[in-house]
């Protein structure tokens, strides 16, 4: 019986070996794709001011801070808590180091974040985000835009997932939008119905618009807005039908719209690409572009990418002018719902030893150590099991955890020949050491 509560805490991930095997090579591999695409690799402190993280941070994200006490009797507010994100960090970092830094900056950033909502199935409280951002200094071309997507496509891709859609729309547009409707002050309500919207019967999202005051005709602009979705040209021309004329804002929207559709799709000539005005962005420091990636045939697991333009971000910490453009790719809940539907495997090709060595006695151990080494160079992960209980539970325990097993006794020591047994089929094979 345990003395204590195990398991972890509420929205906290833990993962079996093989498990984690998986986990780590995608890891791996989202960083390698990001590196290839010119991406430099940093990492920020865990615990930042709070000052700094509430700065620009908005909506709920106060609620769902961790704040740190630095003593139990302290009866003071917090000053320090957890990160929840990379992007905030960021901006306080390039404020910080801009004078040592090579603009337009591209950076990537791989580790855990906190966020203290409600724990959920597949939504953690400790999650890896990896991120990609590009930071300009005063100015950073709109052709970036497009570079962080594609290199987030390319990390994809290396899960081997089914059909991906990339889903594109503008701040602007929406922006310029609301404005021709008299809408402006109510923006950030509308919003939120907007990107609740997909989740929800129609008719819930026009009662929503409806309290919050909109007239009849307002409404129907709004939920027709909000369902235009296809290519720029089908975009821009269904804008146009619902609008009488564009005003500047969605001009400028449209045309970033246009540059990135069309660099995007000379970067990943495979992807969907869908301009997709349904596509808001929660957190309200973006200012342009946005986007989300999702798994055509999957679409209830919900976005598997995400991001965009963010033109003011470091506004609280500097006079100078920093914009930037990133993305991420939450990996903890990623992995989480991808493990659940069968699209990755945890399976014996995923055992997190490649060899595990199993020597009769002392007499053995020179020889183990030999064999080991020798496998080692040769790039292969390697056990030595010293148990001294029956060869059955040993064998038992290596298969577990690796793919073959090398028994090790007088004679082979002797002849310094040893027999490989695979635990997955059985076969073995000889060697000379």
């Amino acid at each position: 019986m345990k003395k204590f509560n195990t398991s972890p805490l509420s929205g906290m991930q833990e993962l079996l070996p093989t498990e984690q095997v998986v986990f780590d090579k995608l890891k791996q591999n989202i960083s390698d794709v990001y590196h290839h695409h010119g991406f430099l690799s940093i990492e920020t402190p865990i615990i930042e001011r709070t000052d700094i993280l509430l700065a620009k941070a908005g909506g709920d994200t106060e609620k769902q801070i961790y704040f740190v006490n630095k003593t139990a009797e302290s009866a003071d507010a917090p000053d320090q808590a957890l990160r929840f994100d990379h992007t905030v960090p960021l901006a306080r970092y390039v404020v910080e180091h801009n004078n040592d830094l090579a603009f337009p900056f591209c950076v990537t950033q791989i580790n855990r974040n906190f966020r203290g909502e409600r724990a959920q199935r597949g939504r953690f409280r400790e999650f890896y985000q990896c991120d990609a951002d590009i930071i300009g200094r005063e100015k950073l071309p709109i052709a970036y835009d497009a570079k962080v997507i594609a290199c987030i496509y390319d990390a994809l891709k290396t899960f081997n997932l089914p059909k991906m859609r990339i889903r594109l729309s503008n701040r602007k547009v929406l922006s310029g939008f609301l404005e021709t409707l008299n809408l402006t002050k109510k923006s950030a309500e509308i919003s939120d119905v907007i990107d609740h919207a997909e989740k929800i019967p129609l008719e819930a999202s026009r009662e929503k618009l409806e309290k919050l005051g909109l007239d009849r005709e307002q409404v129907r602009k709004v939920c027709d807005f909000m369902f235009v979705r296809g290519s720029y040209e089908e975009a821009e021309r269904k804008l146009n039908d619902i609008l009488d004329g564009n005003t500047e804002k969605v001009a400028e929207g449209l045309n970033e719209l246009k540059i990135v559709t069309n660099l995007l799709a000379k970067q990943c000539e495979d992807a969907n690409i869908d301009v997709d005005f349904m596509i808001i962005r929660g957190l309200d420091y973006y200012t342009g572009t946005v986007f989300e990636t999702f798994l055509e045939d999957y679409r209830e697991i919900g976005s598997i990418s995400s991001g965009g333009r963010y033109e003011n971000l470091a506004s609280n910490f500097t006079e100078q002018k920093f914009p930037g453009v990133g993305g991420s790719i939450g990996l903890t809940r990623l992995f989480f719902v991808l493990n659940e539907i069968g699209l990755i495997k945890t399976d014996s090709e995923n055992l997190p030893i490649d060899y595990c060595i199993l020597p009769f006695g002392e007499d053995e151990y020179d020889f183990a150590l030999k064999v080991a080494k020798e496998l080692q160079k040769e790039g292969n992960v390697v056990d030595i099991d010293y148990n001294e209980t029956k060869l059955g539970k040993r064998l038992d325990r290596a298969s577990k955890i690796a793919r073959f097993a090398i028994v090790i006794g007088d004679s082979e020591a002797s002849s310094r020949e040893v027999e490989i047994k695979d635990l997955e089929t059985g076969e073995k094979a000889k060697r000379q050491f």
